[in-house]
C-alpha cells in the first residue's frame, strides 16, 4: 500500500485538507505585499531643490513661489523644475525672459517633494534622490538577496526538522524583522532588516505550499496547488489598496505584516506532514495525524485497519537516519539532470515575472491602478491554468506559458510607444501568463522532487528564482536592453521546461530511488 492509497481511504481532500489550506492561506496573503511593495515604499516622487531658505532674502521674499522657482531652479524642456540642480545665485533676468548662461550647482539645502501621489517613502525619508536614487531601488534587491539565502536555509532545516516547527520559526522571525524595519532610523538599518525579513519570509513561501500538497491525494494536487495560491492574488490586489490608503512607508509595512500575527495564533491547528514523519522513521506520530485526519473527514473506521508499524512499509527508505543536503540533489544522474533543468526554469520564470511586475510606471498610467490590474489579471490566469494542467499536463503548460510570455514582451519591444493602449494590454496579458507559469512551476517542482529531499529541492530552485528576482531591478536600470533580456530568458527557460518529465496523475516520489528507477 502506498501513501496515496491511505490518503484516499481517509478522504484525501476532505474537511481536514480544506481547513489546512485555509489556515496556510493566512500568512501567504502578506507575501506578495512584501515581495512587491518596493514599487511604493521606494517610489521617487517629483522633486526639486529646497529653496525655502530664500525667504530670508529681502528681495526674494517679495516674490511668489512660482517666481522663486523660476529664478532659483533651471527648468526642463516641458517647464518642470530640474530635480537635482539649482542656480548658483538667483537669475532675475529669467522673469523678463532674457537669455543668459547661468551657472548650475547641486542642491544646497535638500529637496522639496511632490506628495500628491506618494506620501512619505524611502526616497523622501532618507533623501535617496539624484546621485543616491539607486539606493531606493536597491532596497528591493537587498530584500530578494535575503529571500535567496533564506531559501537555502529553510530548505535544509525543514527537511531535517520537519515542516511545522520550522514554519513557526519563519512566522516569528518575519514578524520581528518586519516590525523592526518599520522603525528604522537610517537607510543602512532599514536595508539590513529588509534583508532579514526576506530571509524569514522564505520559510512561509516554500513550507506552506509543500505542506498543503503533501496532505492531499493525487487527483486533488492540481486543485490545491493552483487554488491554494489564490491567497497570493488576494494579497497582491490588497497591496494596491493598502498603498493608496496608507501613504507612509512605515505604516504600510506594519499594515501588510498584520496577518502574520493571526498566523501564529492558528499555527497550533496545523499538522506536521505525515509523509515526512514516515520518511524520517516516526510512524507513531504520523499515525496520530492520519487518525485525526480520518476522524475529521468522518473516515475513522479505516484507521482501525492500520497499525503504526505498518506505515514504515508505505515508504521504503534504505537509511531513514540519513540527513539529506543540497549535495544529494547532484549525486545521482537523473536527480542531477532534474535539478539543473528546474533551476534554469525557475530563474527564467522569476526574472520574467518580476521584470514585468516591477514596471508599473512604464505605461504612463496611475501606479496604483496599474498594480491592481497586474494583480487582478492573475485570477483568470490561475483559473485558466487549472483547467490546462488537468487537460494537457504540467510540461506543456510550463513551456507554453513561458514562451508566450516571451512573445508578449517581444511584441512590446517592436511596438511603437504611441500605441500605449495596445502595449498596456499586451503587458497585462504577459503578466497573466507569467503568473500562470509561476503557479505551474510551484506545483510541478513539488511533484518532481521526492519527499526525503523535497524541501531541499524547492529551496534550491527558490534560490535560483530569488537570484533572478534580485538581479531584475538592476537589469531595469539599464537603457533599452531590459525587455530584450527578459524576453530571451522567458523563451529559453520555456524550451528547457520541455525537457522535464510529466508528473500529471502520478504519485509523489518518496525517495531518491523512486527518481533514479524511472
Amino acid at each position: 500500500m502506498k501513501f496515496e492509497s491511505i490518503l484516499e481511504e481517509a478522504n484525501g481532500f476532505g474537511r481536514y485538507q480544506i481547513a489546512l489550506v485555509m489556515l496556510l492561506a493566512i500568512p501567504r496573503v502578506t507575501l506578495p505585499c512584501h515581495f512587491l511593495f518596493n514599487n511604493f515604499i521606494a517610489a521617487i516622487p517629483s522633486h526639486h531643490c529646497d529653496i525655502s531658505g530664500l525667504d530670508a532674502d529681502a528681495i526674494l521674499g517679495n516674490l511668489s513661489q512660482e517666481e522663486k522657482l523660476t529664478v532659483s531652479i533651471p527648468a526642463h524642456e516641458d517647464g518642470s523644475p530640474a530635480s537635482c540642480h539649482m542656480f548658483s545665485h538667483p537669475q532675475f533676468h529669467l522673469l523678463s525672459n532674457l537669455s543668459s548662461l547661468p551657472e548650475f550647482v547641486q542642491c544646497q539645502n535638500g529637496w522639496e517633494y511632490d506628495n500628491s501621489t506618494f506620501g512619505r517613502t524611502l526616497a523622501t525619508q532618507f533623501d535617496l534622490v539624484c546621485d543616491k536614487k539607486g539606493l531606493a531601488q536597491a532596497s528591493g534587491t537587498i530584500f530578494f538577496v535575503g529571500v535567496m539565502i533564506g531559501a537555502v536555509f529553510f530548505g535544509v532545516i525543514s527537511d531535517k526538522y520537519g515542516r511545522k516547527n520550522v514554519l513557526l520559526l519563519s512566522y516569528i522571525l518575519s514578524i520581528v524583522f518586519s516590525a523592526a524595519s518599520a522603525v528604522s532610523s537610517t537607510f543602512i538599518m532599514f536595508a539590513t532588516l529588509r534583508f532579514l525579513t526576506g530571509f524569514a519570509l522564505t520559510g512561509i513561501t516554500n513550507i506552506s505550499y509543500v505542506l498543503s500538497v503533501e496532505w492531499v491525494d493525487t487527483k486533488h494536487r492540481t486543485f490545491v496547488g493552483v487554488f491554494g495560491s489564490l491567497s497570493w492574488v488576494v494579497g497582491n490586489m490588497l497591496l494596491a489598496g493598502f498603498a493608496y490608503l496608507v501613504t507612509d512607508w512605515r505604516m504600510l509595512i506594519i499594515t501588510v505584516s498584520t496577518p502574520l500575527l493571526l498566523a501564529v495564533a492558528t499555527w497550533w491547528w496545523i499538522p506536521e506532514s505525515a509523509r515526512w514523519l514516515i520518511a524520517n522513521n516516526k510512524p507513531d506520530t504520523a499515525y496520530k495525524y492520519l487518525e485525526k485526519c480520518a476522524v475529521y473527514n468522518k473516515k475513522q473506521d479505516f484507521m482501525s485497519k492500520i497499525k503504526p508499524e505498518t506505515l514504515l512499509n508505505v515508504v521504503n527508505v534504505d537509511n531513514p537516519d540519513h540527513s539529506y543536503t543540497y549535495l544529494d540533489l547532484f549525486k545521482t544522474p537523473h536527480l542531477r539532470r532534474l535539478a539543473l533543468f528546474t533551476g534554469i526554469v525557475w530563474y527564467g520564470v522569476s526574472s520574467t515575472y518580476y521584470g514585468i511586475s516591477l514596471n508599473i510606471t512604464g505605461f504612463g498610467l496611475d501606479p496604483f491602478l496599474t498594480h491592481f490590474i497586474y494583480a487582478a489579471i492573475e485570477l483568470p490566469a490561475k483559473i485558466l491554468i487549472y483547467f490546462c494542467l488537468n487537460k494537457v499536463g504540467r510540461r506543456l503548460c510550463q513551456a507554453g506559458t513561458l514562451i508566450l510570455t516571451g512573445f508578449c514582451i517581444l511584441i512590446n519591444i517592436i511596438m511603437p510607444t504611441e500605441y500605449w493602449t495596445f502595449r498596456t494590454v499586451i503587458a497585462v496579458l504577459g503578466k497573466g501568463l507569467s503568473e500562470a507559469s509561476f503557479t505551474t512551476l510551484f506545483l510541478y517542482t513539488t511533484e518532481l522532487f521526492p519527499t526525503v529531499i523535497r524541501q531541499n529541492g524547492l529551496g534550491y530552485t527558490s534560490f535560483m528564482a530569488r537570484l533572478a528576482a534580485s538581479i531584475a531591478p538592476l537589469i531595469m536600470l539599464l537603457e533599452d536592453v531590459p525587455e530584450m533580456i527578459f524576453c530571451s530568458l522567458a523563451i529559453l527557460s520555456g524550451a528547457i521546461a520541455w525537457l522535464l518529465p510529466e508528473t500529471s496523475n502520478t504519485r509523489l516520489p518518496e525517495t531518491i530511488e523512486d527518481i533514479e528507477g524511472e
